[in-house]
């Protein structure tokens, strides 16, 4: 049987630590950019859409972690607001692919700016500039974690 090897107690820490605050912070970067007519989960699947020309609901259903049903009430409200459109898959014309509208698009580059603002004024007034220095430090730190 492998047998993981005994883990540093500042590892075990470090790594509550991180978990902690980026949940934290991922839960405030969010809510900064904040629609009022649309709720989280949408948000998170209009951000999904942005990089793609269209995906099926089940390829964003699986993507987004929710059942096929959630994300088909989730498809119909943002189409009911314009957000979304779906159309014919031009290789297989029994699916519909689900889009970005221009006015999803739009909606996703003003959220985006809108957290970028407000994370960059929370590190402006509340942090020093050694501070702001180690926490670009840190992100190269978190990044190799991201690289297998």
């Amino acid at each position: 049987m492998n047998e993981s090897p005994r883990l540093s107690p500042s590892a075990v820490q470090a790594s509550r630590e991180v978990r902690t605050v980026i949940s934290r912070l991922r839960r405030r970067i969010l809510n900064a950019a904040e629609a009022e007519d649309i709720t989280l989960g949408q948000a998170s699947v209009l951000t999904r859409l942005s990089d793609k020309q269209g995906i099926t609901a089940s390829e964003l259903a699986s993507a987004e972690g929710v059942r096929h049903q959630s994300m088909t009430a989730t498809v119909a409200s943002l189409t009911a607001l314009g957000l979304v459109e779906r159309r014919p898959d031009p290789d297989d014309g029994r699916r519909l692919l689900i889009a970005l509208t221009a006015e999803g698009h739009r909606r996703v580059a003003e959220g985006r700016q809108a957290r970028q603002e407000w994370l960059a004024r929370e590190l402006q007034e509340k942090c020093t500039e050694e501070e702001r220095q180690a926490v670009i430090a840190a992100m190269a730190v978190l990044e190799r974690l991201t690289h297998d």
